[in-house]
């Protein structure tokens, strides 16, 4: 199965079940920047319940007109907005939260890179995610990227609508153990570092046995 999908930041677990069972994965490149999307939020698990992350963006504009202008801005041309310290409070949270899992220092020295160095464009921090998330799972997909936007698709399987937060799926991923289910039950559908840190090694098969 050849999929279309967006980068995300650190997809949901729903997103990674796609690009675990793909045989070659296309990034779209060429689409608009639209907020309130998984491109810049991904949600970890706390004792309180779900914690959203969220990558600050840099405003090119102002007013009306600014918004229409930014809501056509390219995603690839996304700046982050490096003047907050998000990169230490996300880390720090991700610490914090994943410090007691099975996996976390076994991964641990692979994810902290990411929080150490600046990185000026948000597609281009994604793909990185991706990059250390698929070393971590063992997956070795072919990857493609978009060279224009099309917003019908006929020779891929289209996965791009997992990119967007206000459109509910039915996906509802099997239990696995969480290290702070204790707390609140088991969370669904949480980051891929949620799978990841609490069941290592066996995160892919997991992945590949799931249905969307």
């Amino acid at each position: 199965m050849h999929i279309l999908i967006h980068p995300v930041y650190f997809g949901s677990i729903a997103n990674y079940v796609a690009l675990a069972q793909a045989s070659e994965i296309t990034f779209e490149k060429e689409d608009n920047y639209q907020k309130q999307t998984y491109r810049n939020r991904t949600y970890i698990a706390t004792p309180e319940g779900p914690l959203l992350l969220n990558i600050p963006i840099k405003h090119t504009s102002k007013g009306k007109r600014g918004e229409r202008e930014r809501s056509h801005q390219k995603y690839k041309n996304v700046c982050i907005e490096n003047d907050f310290p998000w990169q230490r409070e996300h880390w720090k949270s991700i610490q914090i939260a994943y410090r007691t899992s099975p996996f976390f220092e076994f991964y641990e020295d692979d994810f902290a890179p990411l929080y150490q160095q600046q990185y000026n464009f948000l597609m281009e921090f994604n793909l990185e995610c991706f990059k250390v998330v698929s070393e971590a799972l063992g997956m070795d997909q072919e990857i493609h990227f978009t060279n224009e936007y099309h917003k019908e698709v006929e020779a891929l399987e289209d996965y791009r609508y997992l990119a967007s937060a206000k459109n509910k799926t039915s996906f509802s991923n099997n239990p696995y153990t969480q290290v702070l289910e204790k707390h609140h039950g088991f969370l669904p559908n949480l980051s891929i570092l949620d799978l990841l840190f609490n069941e290592g090694p066996n995160a892919l098969n997991y992945l590949e046995n799931q249905s969307l």
